[in-house]
């Protein structure tokens, strides 16, 4: 995965930069037909060159992007897993556990939803 290397140096936490790490690993290993990438300065996927899943790293939390239509499909299994979110992201807290069953079914949600899409983001 060293297409996300420099964004993970920048990770000054070796925690944080662990957990993303493991999380990255993860999806390539359950995922490999996903493409990792580095877009506006954030790590994705993508599944013939549309958006599937993406990440970033701020201070408090991993903040996982599933799209809008991800978030209110996944919203009661959001919120029962114990994360928050807005229209547009999950905020997964450091020191909290990794729902890795609900990152499963947003990611195949969004490869099955967006099979023929042929915009990189829903329209």
């Amino acid at each position: 995965m060293d297409v996300f290397a420099d964004y993970l140096k920048g990770i000054d936490n070796p925690d944080h930069r662990a957990r993303m790490e493991e999380i990255f690993a993860w999806i390539v290993g359950k995922f490999p037909n996903l493409k990792p990438k580095i877009a506006w300065n954030q790590p994705m996927f993508t599944d013939h060159d549309t958006f599937i899943i993406g990440f970033s790293a701020s201070k408090q939390h991993m903040a996982v992007a599933p799209e809008k239509a991800g978030i209110v499909r996944f919203s009661e299994d959001i919120v029962q897993a114990g994360y928050d979110h807005t229209k547009e992201l999950v905020r997964i807290r450091w020191d909290g556990p990794v729902d890795y069953s609900l990152l499963e079914k947003m990611i195949e949600y969004n490869i099955e939803d967006k099979a023929d899409c042929s915009t990189f983001w829903r329209k």
